[in-house]
């Protein structure tokens, strides 16, 4: 399976964007990709968002650029906002982690797999099933998306420890968004990660919005043919 699994150290920090740009660059150098986020949940509260002119929900942003259909992106789609695990217990129903794993290799047949994590790399997506197993099942190069913020080094350096525990290869560490003008500690932040991480640490700049041409063009400031086609990092 060619792809990249994109995680992050927390919600909210950037792994759809980073997912998103990547799938526009990739389609732009006629790369034929696939899109995958084994769950989607908060869909109830997106729903409001999208009514004041916010982003659209992960997994339609991902389809929108990937030339998908939504509902092929992601397999769960669940309204509370909570972690996946949560969200089947609270809507009646079970999560299967050989259906998630099905899933997702089924996507993987199809192109370049850009898949993108739920939360946080120990997120369970179902009972005793995180989503470090499912990357370790589909032993695709890891991608981490973190704030270049206040705490962002213990956060990420424990999440490069988890996968490397796990197994995993971490291709490279991405902090978003980037400021055009970063800090002292933001510069140092990104400096500590790399060489405590022993890994390579890119930026990728503030996306203002879903447009293609924008997340294109921020895509292709990031290295994915050599995180497709080679090893890098400890």
């Amino acid at each position: 399976m060619r792809g990249l699994f994109v995680t992050g150290t927390d919600t909210g920090v950037g792994k759809t964007i980073v997912s998103a740009a990547l799938l526009a660059a990739m389609t732009a150098e006629g790369e034929p990709v696939r899109a995958h986020k084994p769950a989607v949940t908060g869909l109830d509260e997106k729903l409001d968002d999208m009514e004041a002119g916010a982003w659209p929900a992960d997994h339609e942003l991902l389809a929108a650029v990937s030339g998908m259909a939504p509902a092929d992106v992601a397999p769960l789609r669940y309204g509370p906002a909570v972690s996946p695990h949560l969200a089947a217990v609270l809507t009646g129903q079970r999560v299967d982690p050989a259906e998630l794993l099905a899933a997702a290799r089924a996507a993987g047949g199809k192109g370049t797999l850009v898949l993108e994590g739920v939360g946080g790399l120990l997120t369970p997506l179902a009972q005793d099933f995180t989503v470090c197993d499912l990357a370790a099942a589909l032993d695709l190069p890891l991608l981490i998306a973190a704030r270049p913020g206040l705490g962002t080094i213990n956060h990420t350096l424990l999440t490069i420890r988890a996968a490397r525990d796990a197994g995993l290869e971490v291709r490279s560490v991405v902090l978003t968004p980037w400021p055009e003008q970063p800090s002292a500690l933001e510069r140092s932040n990104r400096e500590t990660i790399a060489r405590t991480g022993d890994l390579d640490v890119e930026v990728l700049g503030r996306v203002h919005g879903p447009n293609p041409a924008e997340l294109t063009q921020a895509g292709a400031s990031l290295p994915w043919r050599s995180w497709l086609g080679g090893r890098s990092g400890a």
